[in-house]
């Protein structure tokens, strides 16, 4: 076998199961997205297999991967300046394993950040599980959203049903300001918050429609009932 000059001397173990692989788990808001990336992460590390939790944005505000249903670990906080290639190959550099990426609130990474991720599965054997919201407030896919989309082994939809305030299936994302369905601004509001938090309305939140309901923009009888889903 000839070896490339280039690849990284130490690498994770997908080779083993006949290559690594990038694989992106979508759904909207309640879906359990962080839930199955912390049950996957247990999974794997009962076989001996060592993972990295990554995560940015997250809603509890700290570098951790957390669920609504409280389950959580704590995950490496992913910047814009972040390399995540370096990032792995600096645990190997100090002697650890990386044999998987989990990456949770993956739709807030970069689309440079997707492309090393692929970097990561194709020249390094390390597989990647990346978790995260497909669309927007605006029904528009987000960058890392749409690279995942065009570069992913496999896509996989959530099949936990979440339920629109009518019944029907929930699979929007609506950003509610003042009680109102908003239509335009930023497609980050945590940026918003972080770089100009006295611009914001008093009550901002969101919500799960139904296409129906989120093109009309009705929330329903109860538009803040106790649970209600409130800023990722």
């Amino acid at each position: 076998m000839t070896l490339d000059p280039e690849a990284c001397a130490v690498s994770g173990d997908g080779r083993l199961r006949h290559g690594a692989a990038l694989k992106f788990f979508y759904g909207p808001m309640g879906a359990g997205k962080s839930t199955l990336a912390l049950q996957l992460d247990h999974n794997h590390g009962r076989q001996g297999r060592v993972g990295m939790l990554l995560t940015r944005f997250n809603r509890s505000g700290e570098a951790k991967i957390s669920s609504r249903i409280g389950l959580g670990r704590d995950a490496v906080e992913v910047t814009d300046e972040t390399d995540l290639r370096a990032l792995v190959r600096e645990r190997w550099a100090d002697g650890g394993r990386v044999d998987y990426l989990v990456c949770d609130e993956v739709h807030f990474y970069t689309e440079e950040h997707v492309d090393q991720l692929a970097d990561l599965v194709d020249h390094s054997d390390v597989d990647v599980y990346a978790f995260g919201l497909a669309t927007d407030f605006r029904t528009a896919l987000f960058p890392a959203a749409r690279k995942l989309f065009e570069m992913a082994d496999e896509l996989v939809r959530l099949q936990v049903e979440v339920l629109c305030w009518c019944g029907r299936p929930g699979l929007l994302n609506a950003r509610v300001v003042d009680g109102t369905v908003a239509r335009e601004g930023a497609q980050f509001v945590v940026g918003d918050i972080t770089e100009a938090a006295e611009e914001q309305p008093a009550d901002v939140h969101y919500q799960v429609l139904c296409r129906r309901h989120h093109r009309t923009g009705d929330l329903g009888p109860l538009t803040t009932a106790a649970g209600q889903l409130r800023l990722v």
